[in-house]
């Protein structure tokens, strides 16, 4: 599938601008036979009790061998085996993790939420292990398989909110006094560095956007979009500054997005969204991890094309 070079939400770039020439991020099908991801997050699931039994600081010692023989088994280790770091890569990535931990403000709350993140987002990775990341801050604004999200706002066509992360000490000011008057107006979030985005995640989320404004409960706010796309520059920079922040992530790929979980005044409102995306991963569409304030939403390769179509015919409407 080609990808054209330019589009309706990329026209603000100044012609002629320096662009990297990028490999098609789209696989054009299946590799290999496709792991039994139910059989998979069953076995994070039971991994993770384990993990939970053995809380506090004297079990340290016995969750790193629990972990390092658990993640060998079948239903865990062909999911591992199958992503760009291969089993033996995750596994010690993933021990060093759990070794490094320290609770904070910006990180996991303890290590079972650290194993869940990173055991359930390795289907991100086994996925899209052969898609190019975004290196620098520099190659997202101007790569061609990004629109612009404020171009495509500003003509209403999309369906969810989003805000941009404050670059100023002024703005971050202001967004402050903003939660402090209107506690659940937006989300606590620092907000999208880039506000640029895949065409066939735009239409993902529009997709999910008017699912969720169909079936939530009434007078419920519109669907909030806490993260899309970063650079693998910027993930470490949030990893310095003590943010649970993954690497390798299906966000420095452009094939992810984090959306609200928390900050509702309505009962109701997060089990509404997660009945949306819940449905969506049982049907193969996406893959989902609860990490408590965001649901982090990864795109699945066999529905992209559907979703690209999609794009294109609604920016064609």
């Amino acid at each position: 599938m080609r990808v054209p070079s330019r589009s309706p939400g990329q026209r603000s770039g100044p012609p002629g601008f320096p662009v990297r020439r990028r490999p098609p991020s789209i696989p054009p099908g299946p590799a290999s036979p496709v792991p039994d991801l139910d059989a998979y997050r069953a076995a994070v699931a039971e991994l993770l009790v384990e993990v939970g039994a053995l809380a506090g600081a004297p079990g340290a010692a016995a969750r790193q061998v629990l972990v390092d023989q658990r993640l060998r088994e079948p239903a865990i280790a062909v999911v591992l085996d199958a992503t760009s770091q291969g089993l033996v890569g995750a596994r010690e990535t993933l021990l060093l993790e759990m070794a490094r931990h320290q609770p904070g403000p910006h990180s996991c709350a303890d290590l079972t939420a650290l194993v869940r993140g990173y055991l359930l987002s390795r289907i991100d990775i086994m996925w899209w292990r052969d898609a190019v990341p975004f290196l620098t801050d520099d190659e997202v604004p101007r790569s061609t398989e990004l629109v612009d999200l404020e171009w495509l706002r500003r003509r209403d066509l999309l369906s969810f909110r989003y805000a941009e992360q404050p670059r100023t000490l002024f703005g971050r000011g202001m967004r402050a006094v903003r939660h402090r008057l209107r506690p659940v107006a937006t989300p606590r979030a620092e907000g999208l560095i880039f506000p640029r985005a895949r065409r066939e995640v735009v239409a993902l989320l529009n997709d999910i956007g008017r699912e969720f404004a169909a079936t939530a409960p009434p007078g419920s706010p519109p669907m909030w979009v806490t993260s899309l796309v970063r650079s693998r520059e910027h993930q470490h920079r949030l990893r310095r500054l003590g943010h649970a922040a993954l690497v390798p992530s299906a966000h420095c790929l452009g094939w992810a997005a984090d959306l609200a979980g928390e900050g509702w005044d309505r009962p109701g409102v997060r089990d509404a969204l997660a009945g949306i995306l819940l449905a969506r991963q049982r049907a193969g569409e996406i893959n989902v991890v609860d990490e408590g304030r965001v649901w982090h939403v990864c795109l699945a390769p066999f529905a992209a094309r559907r979703l690209r179509r999609a794009y294109e015919t609604e920016m064609a409407a």
